[in-house]
């Protein structure tokens, strides 16, 4: 059975090409990969996150309160209308992570997010995770919001699985088409160098990893999938009226030239 809860600390690190080979040569040494991964093999990660019509809790994660939530739709490869997803609410407190999840097909998972009316419970369903869900649904009246999809390499330490390592890249966000059956295509959110490597344990980092990032100088960053799609987001629509008149001021020159040469 797959893990449905989990409370751990989160931290994130921005890798070139470069670094990220180097990193793996020691990660091979302390660390087994994940049952996705064969042989150091990615595996696509898809999600859709829900938000308000007004998009009231991006933009409360972006002010960096103590407290912070999330709801999103993930399932791992395109899956179809009655494929196993996991439908999960992902807390932030104070840096301690807390991710409740439950699995359900596909379509039960469309119809709970659609209706706020949870699913008949079924022997794959955590029915506390089913409650709190239908809470967060109602509470905020959420709606699917964007499409994000990325392909993962993931490890855990040899002997405590307790401290996960993975590492994300082709990172590609939508913002129609919010069906996760519909493909993992998009548009891509980071430049094709860079892997994102997050670091996940409930316990203190281990000193070989302590000192492999000091080693390579590697230093985390605040950096959110979610967060940064919709700062994209709302810069391109700051620069749409700019482009508009940039582009009403070029046909209007066009305009007047050719009055001129017909005058």
């Amino acid at each position: 059975m797959a893990i449905e809860i989990f409370n751990r600390y989160e931290h994130k690190y921005k890798l070139d090409t470069k670094t990220f080979n180097k990193v793996l040569e020691i990660m091979d040494e302390h660390m087994e990969l994940d049952s996705h991964c064969g042989e150091h093999s990615l595996y696509t990660i898809a999600n859709i996150y829900y938000d308000t019509k007004d998009n009231s809790l991006i933009r409360e994660s972006l002010s960096k309160p103590a407290y912070k939530e999330k709801l999103r739709l993930r399932s791992y490869g395109v899956p179809d209308m009655d494929s196993k997803v996991f439908l999960e609410i992902k807390k932030k407190y104070r840096g301690l992570v807390n991710k409740r999840r439950t699995t359900l097909e596909l379509g039960e998972a469309y119809d709970f997010t659609e209706t706020g009316v949870k699913p008949e419970l079924q022997d794959y369903m955590n029915g506390q995770v089913l409650n709190e869900l239908e809470y967060c649904l109602n509470l905020y009246d959420l709606e699917p919001k964007v499409y994000i999809a990325y392909d993962r390499l993931a490890y855990f330490e040899k002997g405590n699985d307790d401290l996960r390592i993975s590492f994300d890249t082709n990172i590609r966000t939508r913002r129609s088409d919010l069906l996760l059956e519909s493909g993992d295509h998009g548009k891509r959110l980071l430049d094709s160098d860079v892997w994102l490597m997050e670091i996940k344990t409930s316990l203190a980092k281990p000193l070989w990893l302590c000192e492999m990032l000091s080693e390579f100088e590697i230093r985390s960053s605040s950096f959110s999938k979610y967060g940064t799609e919709y700062k994209n987001m709302m810069a391109r629509q700051k620069e749409m009226p700019k482009q508009k008149y940039l582009y009403s001021e070029i046909k209007n020159k066009q305009y007047n030239m050719e009055d001129k040469e017909n005058g």
